[in-house]
């Protein structure tokens, strides 16, 4: 309701400078000129009590000698002033402020006190600042230039934001030689208050912005870098460069998953759970870029390629066997086609060699007959310069198939000076042209990737509570919470059998023994052979220090064992405790694969879920495919079919297909595992034994430790899963039964519905404005939630034969944390029976249980039904300070102590 909490940074009506100057040097002298020079149509005011007047505009010594209202601060004054020019910003109502200035957490200790004093401030009077130590803002379109970059941005559909002002202006430089343009520029510099999740909340509903480019070094605050980073995704493409992409962290692996899982794993994981597409380079952030931003769309990633020459086929062909992408074999009608129109000796196969004496019109026909091929979603047209090769013609007939075709088709003319009319002509039609093989190849990659992440994007995961079989979390977290009182921070090999046996994961019996007499009973007990391993909570890894012995057929073999266990570890590990040794079955199974299930914790990201190759030698196969939980049946798939061993999982040879369902059963649990126990830091399970008969854990090994900062179930987590404990039955005074449960993606049909359904004066009453129906930008910000900075709930009523959306209420978190906004609005025939009450009181519980503090609402004043339930429930009434014709209502669910 109203103007983004970003709007004053971003659309300013006016602006104060803090230390412009005369200066030529100086950063304050050279943002008033920049914002001079682009045309900013607001009122700019010079701030310096050293002038007068700079640059021909009367200077103000403060705040308080300016008589009108200020939107933004730009600051480019030294550190120490800072907090002394928030207090001002305070006393004239000044809500933005960009900090250009350095000295913070770059000035060491006493720079990172200032940080802090001037965080504190900005919080205690609401004001939101981009920066320290960063470059500025830019919006072209609007003659907005609040930076000290030299140059000017032209105005575009691209939204940049970087952590970078090197690599900012680097890219702004790039786009300029090649006449790109910009929505917004905006360099977060230090960020310590807004933050990539922010701004990309503002950019996905902002209008002049068509697709996002981010920059990245390094996230602060994973849950609102994702929650912001969904939100825009859902809106709108966002392509991600992230410098460091091998820089594996600080964390002290130990565990084969921490030994083989770094940190770009889990960066590429939570970006394809974004929906986004990840690119390597500068080129590549445009190109993609360009093409996602184009509108066209692919069902799969099967390409066709033509070419006029062997080669630049071959090339292209290779690109895209690298980046992911299938070369579908034609079908026959296709060659059949073909035979007809093409000289011998053409490819007779895709890539598809039209032979350098190619025309246009030969171009023509192969593409038509290509594009009604079912086995291809998009094709590659090549052209290179040669003897006999009319460029120009070519593109027109590209140009001519492109308008009638539903599948995308992507041009790519090598050469320079002989093919430029060419290109001019194939850009003027909206095909998307590039010089080289590669480049093509990649831009037909994003939109093949683009459109499977922007999937994974609509997968909701649900929490434990809707499994048909729960484990049992609270056993498990009993276990855990045991082993941390005792000061441990590895689960024996029992706990961890116990810990899986909790989550319903076959795994093999284990007995730890203390005596080779027990060993024998246990032996005898598990039936012959038996497999015995060393028992230490010191010793990680047991098969370094030759404590594991295999295929154990004997009871005297067994007494023999257990000594050498011992004396073995003793030489290889004398500082180690030594509990026992444990007995177990020897695996039996036929035909079964080694593989791998781990997790590590991440330090950006939290818990990230591996699966590859198992065996002693998985650190040497680093065959591993990584998601980020929580996960349902569709991911766990993609998951498995992104591994090496995925082919080794089907029937090959004489070995039979594996189990799946029980394979994707026990990576569903490990799902629910990480999600419920934040404690659980480190996991393996290695071997799991999969064949056709199921699956089975033989090893296991945990690592735990306290959560941090985990006040609230699943605040570990980068994604909330879907809250499943929040779903109830009510039923009104009338006793009529109404399902309340929080929204879902694949709601936006009843939610449409219900809204087309409204009278039109209760659509007036929930919108504050004339609406039919919901804008399809408005349905995805709906239904498509993060269950974190946002909830909303449904009451579903069974009518005619099935459910119906009868109402529906929701809150949106405010920027300070502490508050909600809430709406609500009822079905016309559902009015005045309770169910508003009810949708209301259930917002309330939970905006409480999740630690807020106050949830408020903007209700018109002719609204006299929704005045009368929030009086009913406590809410106290203002009018307000902007609009004579709306109440605020407001209801404190704490006193700042945590009672109610």
């Amino acid at each position: 309701m109203g103007h983004h909490y970003l709007n004053q940074l971003f659309a300013p009506e006016s602006v104060a400078i803090f230390g412009a100057s005369e200066n030529p040097e100086s950063v304050g002298t050279l943002v008033l000129k920049n914002m001079l020079e682009a045309g900013f149509k607001g009122n700019i005011y010079p701030i310096n009590p050293k002038y007068t007047s700079v640059q021909g505009l009367n200077c103000h010594p403060n705040l308080s000698h300016i008589s009108e209202p200020i939107d933004l601060v730009v600051i480019a004054t030294p550190a120490k002033t800072i907090v002394d020019i928030l207090h001002q910003c305070s006393d004239h109502g000044v809500k933005g402020a960009l900090i250009l200035s350095g000295g913070f957490s770059d000035g060491g200790a006493r720079g990172k006190r200032l940080e802090k004093d001037v965080l504190e401030v900005a919080r205690q009077y609401n004001i939101h600042l981009i920066g320290p130590h960063c470059t500025g803002v830019m919006r072209p379109s609007a003659g907005f230039n609040a930076s000290y970059s030299r140059g000017q941005a032209r105005a575009g559909k691209i939204a940049l934001v970087t952590q970078s002002s090197a690599i900012g202006n680097a890219i702004v430089d790039w786009a300029a030689s090649r006449q790109v343009g910009f929505s917004a520029v905006v360099n977060l510099g230090d960020a310590v208050d807004v933050d990539f999740g922010d701004v990309l909340d503002y950019l996905a509903l902002d209008p002049q912005t068509h697709s996002i480019l981010l920059y990245i070094e390094g996230i602060h605050d994973a849950r609102g870098f994702m929650s912001g980073l969904r939100a825009a995704s859902r809106m709108k493409p966002v392509i991600v460069l992230k410098a460091g992409r091998y820089e594996e962290g600080s964390r002290a692996a130990s565990s084969h998953t921490g030994a083989i899982v770094g940190g770009d794993d889990a960066f590429d994981a939570a970006l394809e759970r974004a929906g986004v597409v990840h690119v390597k380079s500068i080129a590549q952030l445009f190109s993609a870029a360009e093409i996602l931003s184009s509108g066209i769309s692919v069902n799969q990633n099967r390409l066709l390629i033509i070419s006029n020459g062997g080669g630049p086929g071959v090339m292209a062909t290779d690109r895209a066997i690298e980046v992911g992408l299938r070369i579908p074999k034609l079908s026959e009608a296709t060659l059949s086609a073909l035979n007809k129109l093409l000289p011998l000796p053409w490819s007779q196969d895709n890539p598809v060699d039209i032979l350098a004496s190619a025309t246009p019109e030969r171009y023509e026909a192969v593409l038509n007959i290509c594009l009604m091929d079912e086995n291809i979603d998009g094709v590659l047209v090549i052209l290179a310069p040669q003897a006999l090769t009319d460029a120009t013609g070519v593109a027109q007939a590209v140009m001519r198939c492109h308008e009638q075709s539903k599948k995308p088709i992507i041009a790519c003319w090598m050469g320079e000076d002989q093919v430029i009319l060419g290109r001019e002509i194939l850009s003027a039609g909206n095909v998307p042209n590039f010089r080289t093989p590669d480049a093509a190849v990649e831009a037909f990659s994003y939109l093949a990737k683009y459109r499977s992440n922007q999937k994974m994007l609509m997968q909701v995961p649900a929490s434990v509570e809707q499994q048909a079989s729960e484990p049992d979390v609270e056993g498990a977290r009993l276990i855990i919470e045991s082993v941390l009182a005792q000061g441990r921070r590895m689960l024996s090999i029992t706990e961890s059998r116990a810990i899986l046996s909790a989550f319903r994961i076959p795994s093999v019996p284990t007995i730890l023994t203390r005596s080779p007499a027990e060993a024998l009973v246990a032996a005898e007990s598990v039936n012959f052979p038996v497999v015995m391993k060393i028992s230490s909570p010191d010793i990680i890894h047991k098969s370094d220090v030759n404590g594991v012995r295999l295929n154990i057929n004997s009871a005297r073999r067994v007494r023999s064992v257990y000594q050498e266990l011992l004396e073995d570890t003793g030489r290889n590990a004398p500082e180690a405790r030594i509990e026992g040794v444990t007995v177990e079955p020897m695996y039996r199974g036929s035909n079964g694969r080694e593989l791998m299930i781990g997790v590590v914790r991440d330090p950006v990201f939290g818990p990230v879920i591996s699966f590859g190759t198992g065996g002693t030698a998985v650190e040497v196969h680093r065959d591993r495919a990584v998601a980020l939980p929580p996960l349902n049946d569709y991911m766990i798939k993609k998951t498995i079919c992104r591994t090496r061993s995925a082919k080794m999982l089907v029937e090959f040879r004489n070995m039979p297909e594996i189990n799946f369902p029980a394979l994707r059963q026990v990576l569903q649990r490990v799902s629910e595992m990480v999600c419920e126990l934040p404690e659980i830091i480190e996991m393996d399970i290695n071997p799991l034994m999969a064949n056709p008969d199921g699956v089975v854990a033989v090893d296991a090994r945990f690592s735990i430790g306290y959560p941090k900062g985990a006040a609230q179930p699943y605040d570990h987590m980068a994604i909330h899963p879907y809250p499943n404990n929040l779903v109830k039955h009510q039923q009104l005074a009338d006793g009529t039964n109404i399902l309340i449960r929080p929204i879902r993606p694949e709601d936006a049909e009843m939610e449409q519905e219900f809204v087309r359904n409204l009278s039109k004066q209760s659509r007036y009453m929930r919108f504050m404005q004339s609406l039919r129906e919901l804008t399809p930008d408005m349905l995805v910000r709906f239904t498509q939630i993060d269950y974190d900075r946002e909830v909303a709930f449904l009451g579903i009523a069974r009518e005619d034969g099935k459910d119906v959306q009868v109402g529906v209420s929701r809150y949106s978190i405010n920027p300070d944390r502490a508050s909600c906004e809430f709406a609500l609005v009822i079905a016309d025939s559902w009015q005045n029976r309770g169910l508003g009450g009810l949708l209301m009181q259930t917002l309330i519980d939970v905006a409480r249980q999740r630690g807020l503090r106050v949830i408020m609402g903007e209700v018109l004043a002719e609204n006299t039904g929704m005045l009368k339930l929030m009086e009913r429930l406590g809410f106290e009434k203002r009018k307000s300070e902007h609009d004579s014709g709306v109440v605020i209502v407001t209801k404190r669910l704490s006193n700042g102590n945590g009672k109610t």
